[in-house]
């Protein structure tokens, strides 16, 4: 028996906020020194590195769990479920219910009991928690799903990554441009034919890469406050990134007996578009390959980077046909990858 994807649906937020909108913010150092370079300069080597040209934040009446709930609401209509009959709700984030013009994270209750009481599911049966593993979290409840179906604790689970990030960066810090909101969600179920996931990888490493990725203070050293920001070492993320990743992704692929050629699509975290391009091209050098047209698609360009919920909305997106260029068949082989705080690395090989 394997589980399989049945249902799908995301969220993306309606403003769009462009690279040219930080062009009047204050970017410092981490010393608090202002930058030698103009704005412009910034954004337009920001842009070459990532990719992003826009990103996507909520509404100010907008939480993280009420994109959640949109994305549920398209997955479990996609499915044609009764949400009463789902038995895990597994939500993915990493900063709790943070609401507009504060950066306090609010969790209790969890997000994912939030999400059931605003799909109004009244099975007590249904269990819904939340999991804290950076960006790869919602790969991460994928993986979970599958262990509670193979068991027999669960027959159907509601996986959701969703985040907003845009309330938790550091304005005078330029890594903030890198961070959007968004939303993913799917219903997983047992899959009695050949579709569905083939084999997995999951790894944290806990040691100097525990704190890559961390909460730190304003890089503006005149403000009086103790608010903590998302922070991230860029360059030691991306090097352990080029170095983990590929082979977390070799080791999937051959645990489940799937050649290198017959791999469709490279569904991985929307972080870097030139951070992904780099793992893509080390992993297809692990075979002695070269990197196929067109096997990864992307969205970074224009929703930037949502945590969790990147690899779920394209996932999504490409379903329905809305990446330029791109598309997925019935019994196309997928690789789902992702690398994030913790430092956490997992993927999954699966079947369409």
């Amino acid at each position: 028996m394997k589980i399989k994807i049945t249902g799908v649906g995301s969220y993306i937020p309606e403003k769009k906020v462009s690279n040219t909108d930080f062009g009047n913010h204050v970017f410092l150092n981490e010393d608090g020194t202002p930058f030698a370079r103009p704005n412009d300069i910034i954004i337009e080597k920001f842009k070459g590195i990532t990719g992003i040209e826009h990103r996507r934040y909520a509404e100010e009446n907008q939480t993280s769990s009420d994109l959640a709930f949109l994305a549920s609401q398209k997955a479990i209509e996609n499915a044609a479920i009764d949400p009463e009959t789902i038995d895990y709700i597994i939500f993915a984030h990493n900063f709790g219910e943070v609401k507009f013009g504060t950066t306090q994270a609010d969790t209790v209750p969890s997000l994912a009991t939030r999400v059931k009481n605003k799909l109004q599911i009244k099975n007590p049966k249904c269990v819904a928690y939340d999991i804290l593993f950076g960006c790869p979290g919602w790969i991460e409840g994928v993986l979970q799903a599958n262990a509670y179906i193979k068991s027999g604790m669960a027959k159907r689970c509601l996986v959701i990554g969703s985040e907003t990030l845009s309330r938790v960066v550091d304005d005078h810090d330029r890594d903030s441009m890198i961070y959007s909101d968004g939303a993913g969600a799917t219903i997983i179920e047992a899959s009695d034919d050949d579709t569905g996931l083939l084999s997995y990888e999951s790894g944290t490493y806990a040691m100097d890469e525990a704190n890559y990725l961390f909460f730190g203070q304003s890089y503006n050293k005149d403000l009086e406050e103790d608010t903590r920001y998302i922070k991230m070492h860029g360059r030691k993320i991306y090097e352990f990134a080029l170095t983990t990743v590929p082979a977390a992704m070799k080791s999937c692929l051959d645990k489940s007996g799937i050649a290198i050629d017959d791999v469709a699509k490279i569904l991985i975290h929307q972080a870097n578009e030139k951070m992904d391009e780099a793992i893509i091209q080390r992993f297809y050098k692990l075979y002695d390959r070269p990197v196929p047209q067109d096997i990864m698609p992307m969205s970074i360009h224009e929703l930037g980077n949502s945590s969790v919920a990147t690899v779920p909305t394209l996932f999504d997106l490409l379903i329905r046909g809305e990446i330029k260029d791109q598309q997925i068949n019935k019994g196309d082989i997928l690789l789902f990858a992702s690398v994030g705080a913790g430092m956490n690395v997992n993927a999954f090989i699966y079947r369409y």
